[in-house]
């Protein structure tokens, strides 16, 4: 409970003036007829009985009863005027129950109290309650805090405190910020400490803490019990510790555990408000034991009101009680203090509606003083117990509002006790969670808090400020034992050493063994141990991994360390950490050398689909370059098979670079230039790959498929005793199939007789226990699919172990370092000779497809076809009065006239600076064999004339004339435009037409017009 503020000394002579000032206005001024009236008045004044129980042989009880006598002089002293008054009928328990249940039955029988003011403890209330149930008398409690009273469901039973149920969850968060994963709570043994444990409990669960033991104190320990108790609270491994009990006993408990070392360095201990509220009352022996303890307590706002109380109680306590000196009030005082208020407010309620405050009486025959049979009835007790529930006001303690009949908690102070005193640290609010001074509580924005930041700096036991852990790794003056498995085989995991002479164990290595060393020099703390092998006397092994691993579970041994598969049936009984290997069963079989010998190896460097794009770009290649040469290169002109086959020679040449053509337009060496950088990329390339086929060794495995093995019935192993058979079996394996080995060199003699009835041709094991097999036989065999689901070896411990979460993180610091590879190459270091599996190709090299070079083609297929749109635009440009139909009207169809632009394409282009010559050569071909092409000139040449007044008519072969002679228009008329009338051309003939000197359609009489069809067989 809050620690109730000290007046300075000037206060308290400031407060004595005041006092006397008041008394002397009173004796000096107040008229004699003044006070015949009041006393006139108090005749009509009606008493209410009030029942008392509370033990008044403890200073706690006087201060109690104290504080209720002080609130109704108070209350009264400020309204004089009501009409009813409580008058008191006190009876001390003397701290027993039956004393306090007499007492009860006495009052509520005989005395007929309205009603009753106590018991203290929860342990006395319960039959109490019952009484004020079945006579309806109110049971008012200030001190009673058991949550099992509340299960009591007495709708006669007020409690003006807080439910110690309440501070749970102030308690949950103190140990969620800190990050405890095991409390041990230690509580007196009766209703008061009971009732709390259960919503201990849960609240500790919701934050991921575990109670793995329950300590409890009888009320009437002697000193002997409690450091037996507390002994055997130090062999466990919580150092978390959260006491709940009486002020008295928990004073007692503290100087015990001081005495025999529990106080030190390491340790944690919370309080509970049973102890806290009273905690300035302790001499200072107790708080000298309590060094760095933590407490939870009601939270009460310092007023001026409060301040002004506190001088007034502790005058007048000093005044009744001169022998109790180190008396403190504390909020139970207060409580006390506003029960007093309360009950005279609703008595006045009651009484100032007409209320009767008698009891409606039983008649039975012969009964005794104490029978409960003739107890009566309260006729105002459900309206007395309604207005108190109803009631809300400013009390001393806080705002007085009761909701299902007691009290509301809110805020609660976290102390530090520390030096002579209590040191407050923080608060914890239902909204805010953990936080170092109050929040407005109506801020909606502000989060929930379960951070150590948010609280204040604290002196732990010992004089520590370094938070503790929680836990200690295992008892003084012993190790942590650490079981090991006994191997026949596959030693590089765990080697038990023994010494022959005493049969005592010698040594423990292997690559679990190291593995756990590193992870152990991780930890920030020290963790004493030793290796206690799984191993019968003569040195074999004990039984099974499941035997070893269920050892942890029978408490034999604190962990199980070695190559020890996750399996989730044993994660039934342990708990394992974070796995330091590689997870995944899976299949080891032999390797064989597949290098390709037949006679079609040559086409395997390149899939089908580069073959055939390849094969394209050489044709769509071999015609850009004619087009793009054939008018002004002789090398690409000629009969269409000769052309044909030049553009094909030409193109495909390129991939040996041996085309002896030559280019001389610059769009088809553009051209040749980017494909032949393609060929070359591709040469290389299919190269080097067909140098790899025919070369080097491509080993694949024998094995590359389960089914087919189950299908051929064929033998497979796996490491005796492994969960493998289980994995084996639900793959369809029957048992005569199933062969086992301990060692490597066993399963290396296993796959050498695969063709005996004993061998096999695939073995089946987790991924690390292969690597030593691997190592070893390097060149014979390798891993391949399927990999099967496991969880890897890891390291078992008790379950909820608090080295789990220190180990796992220190697993994982181990595992991403380099020191997991300098543990490797240790213990699975390959032989010398072997290659690196990861240098070798153990599958046959793949062959190179078209998405490694679809870029190199899409570069050439971009400058080709750009090239084409150039030539093609810019012929069509310097020709397109052909199509356009400009000057006089020829007459001919757009189909005639791309016709006469395809025939001007076939044409030279006399243009092109490879047919500069001179006019004279130029005639000279006409009569002679064409230039253009190495064969002899076409047997049938015929020249065609036209003459503007055949317009429209047919053309007509002239005989007469010879070869390529130019033919007059009969009428003589050189002014005369000339038509062809192309419909007589046969179409199945090549057309030549030389290309005309100027402007072929010139209007002017001048030039003459004239086109010479040049025709031979296609």
């Amino acid at each position: 409970m809050p620690r109730i503020p000290k007046p300075s000394q000037e206060t308290q002579t400031n407060m004595f003036i005041k006092h006397l000032v008041f008394s002397l206005f009173l004796v000096l001024f107040v008229s004699p007829r003044f006070l015949v009236v009041l006393a006139e008045n108090r005749t009509n004044i009606t008493p209410v009985k009030v029942g008392v129980i509370l033990n008044l042989d403890t200073w706690i009880g006087k201060m109690r009863f104290s504080c209720f006598n002080m609130a109704l002089s108070d209350f009264y002293a400020s309204h004089s005027y009501y009409k009813t008054r409580l008058l008191l009928h006190t009876r001390n328990s003397n701290g027993d129950g039956v004393a306090a249940a007499v007492a009860a039955l006495d009052l509520i029988k005989n005395v007929e109290v309205q009603t009753i003011v106590g018991p203290e403890y929860s342990t006395l209330a319960n039959f109490v309650i019952d009484l004020g149930d079945k006579a309806h008398v109110p049971i008012l409690s200030f001190s009673a805090t058991s949550p099992t009273l509340t299960s009591l469901m007495s709708p006669y039973f007020i409690r003006v405190a807080k439910n110690d149920s309440s501070q749970v969850k102030a308690i949950g968060a103190i140990v969620q910020a800190f990050g405890w994963r095991e409390v041990v709570p230690i509580y007196v043994d009766n209703e008061f400490g009971d009732g709390i444990i259960p919503y201990l409990t849960d609240a500790l669960q919701q934050v991921d803490a575990r109670v793995p033991y329950r300590s409890l104190i009888p009320l009437k320990a002697t000193d002997d019990q409690i450091a037996a108790e507390l002994y055997k609270l130090m062999t466990m491994q919580t150092r978390v510790f959260i006491v709940h009990m009486s002020p008295t006993l928990g004073s007692r408990l503290f100087i015990k555990a001081k005495e025999i070392g529990m106080m030190d360095k390491g340790y944690v201990w919370i309080m509970t408000d049973g102890i806290t509220n009273l905690i300035d009352s302790f001499n200072s022996s107790v708080i000298d034991s309590m060094q760095g303890v933590l407490g939870v307590r009601t939270y009460v706002a310092n007023t001026k009101e409060l301040e002004n109380f506190s001088i007034r109680w502790k005058t007048q306590f000093r005044h009744d009680n001169p022998s109790i000196l180190n008396a403190e009030l504390d909020v139970s005082g207060l409580w006390a203090y506003d029960s007093a208020f309360a009950l005279a407010m609703a008595v006045e309620e009651i009484g100032s509606g007409g209320g009767n405050f008698s009891f409606k009486h039983v008649n039975v025959s012969g009964s005794s003083s104490i029978d409960l049979e003739t107890i009566g009835i309260n006729q105002n007790g459900p309206e007395l117990a309604r207005a108190l529930k109803n009631l809300k006001f400013k009390g001393l303690a806080g705002d007085f509002r009761l909701v299902d009949g007691q009290l509301q908690s809110s805020i609660f102070e976290i102390l530090n006790v520390n030096g002579r005193g209590e040191r407050r640290i923080g608060f914890w609010t239902q909204r805010n969670g953990l936080s170092r001074r109050i929040l407005d509580e109506t801020q909606n924005s502000t989060k929930y808090s379960t951070s150590n930041t948010s609280l204040g700096p604290i002196i732990w036991p010992g004089d520590s400020t370094y938070v503790p852990r929680g836990w200690e790794i295992a008892t003084k003056g012993e190790k942590l034992r650490i079981g090991v498995p006994v191997k026949d085989g596959f030693r590089e995991f765990v080697n038990v050493t023994f010494d022959t002479s005493t049969n005592k164990t010698k040594e423990v290595t292997g690559y679990s063994i190291d593995v756990f060393k590193a992870v152990l020099d991780e930890l920030p703390y020290l963790v004493p141990y030793d290796f206690i092998p799984f191993a019968m006397p003569n040195g074999t092994s004990s039984g099974t991994y499941n035997d070893f691993v269920y050892q942890v579970f029978l408490q034999n041994l604190d962990a199980a360390v070695g190559d020890i598969t996750i399996r989730a049936n044993r994660s039934l009984y342990v708990d394992f950490t974070l796995p330091y290997t590689e997870s995944g069963v899976s299949m080891v079989v032999p390797i064989k050398d597949v290098r390709r010998k037949d006679a079609w190896v040559f086409l395997k460097p390149l899939t089908w689909d580069l073959w055939a794009t390849t094969g394209f770009f050489f044709i769509f290649i071999g015609f850009a370059v004619w087009v793009l040469e054939h008018r002004i290169n002789e090398d690409f002109r000629g009969p269409p098979h000769h052309q044909i086959g030049t553009s094909f020679w030409f193109s495909f040449s390129t991939m040996v670079f041996a085309h002896k053509e030559r280019v001389v337009s610059n769009l088809a060496r553009f051209v040749v230039i980017v494909w032949c950088f393609v060929v070359l990329i591709l040469t290389q390339s299919y190269t080097a790959s067909l140098t790899s086929l025919l070369t080097v060794r491509q080993l694949q495995p024998a094995v590359n498929d389960v089914n087919q093995i189950l299908k051929n019935r064929q033998n497979v192993g796996y490491l005796k005793g492994s969960f493998v058979h289980g994995i084996l079996k639900q793959l369809g394996f029957e048992d005569n199939n199933l062969k086992t080995y301990n060692s490597p060199e066993q399963l290396d003699e296993l796959f050498a007789n695969k063709s005996g009835n004993d061998g096999i041709v695939a073995a089946f094991d987790e991924r690390p226990s292969l690597k030593p097999f691997l190592a070893r036989y390097c060149s014979k065999y390798t891993m391949v699919e399927p990999t099967f689901k496991a969880n890897g070896f890891g390291f078992a411990f008790p379950k909820d172990s608090p080295l789990v979460g220190d180990i796992s993180r220190a697993i994982l610091k181990v595992t991403e370092g380099n020191r997991i590879r300098e543990i490797e190459n240790k213990w699975f270091k390959a032989e010398s000779g072997c290659p690196d599996p990861s240098d070798r190709d153990v599958i046959s090299s793949q062959s190179l497809g078209l998405d490694s070079f679809w870029g190199l083609f899409l570069i050439a297929g971009v400058v080709s076809s750009l090239a084409l749109l150039i030539f093609a635009a810019t012929f069509l440009h310097e020709n397109r009065h052909f199509l356009s139909g400009s000057g006089p009207d020829l007459g001919a169809s757009m189909w005639k006239r791309i016709q006469l632009i395809f025939g001007i394409f076939n044409q030279r282009d006399l243009n092109s600076h490879t047919y500069k010559r001179n006019e004279a050569q130029e005639k000279s071909v006409v009569g002679g064999s064409s230039p253009n092409t190495n064969c002899p000139p076409s047997p049938s040449w015929y020249s065609y004339h036209t003459d503007r007044s055949n317009v429209g008519g047919s053309v007509s072969p002239q005989p007469g004339h010879g070869h390529g002679s130019i033919v007059d228009s009969p009428n003589g008329d050189e002014a005369a435009m000339e038509i062809i009338n192309l419909s007589s051309v046969d179409v199945g003939h090549e057309l030549t037409f030389p290309s005309p000197s100027a402007y072929p359609y010139n209007s002017t009489t001048e030039n003459l017009s004239m086109f010479v069809f040049q025709e031979h067989d296609a």
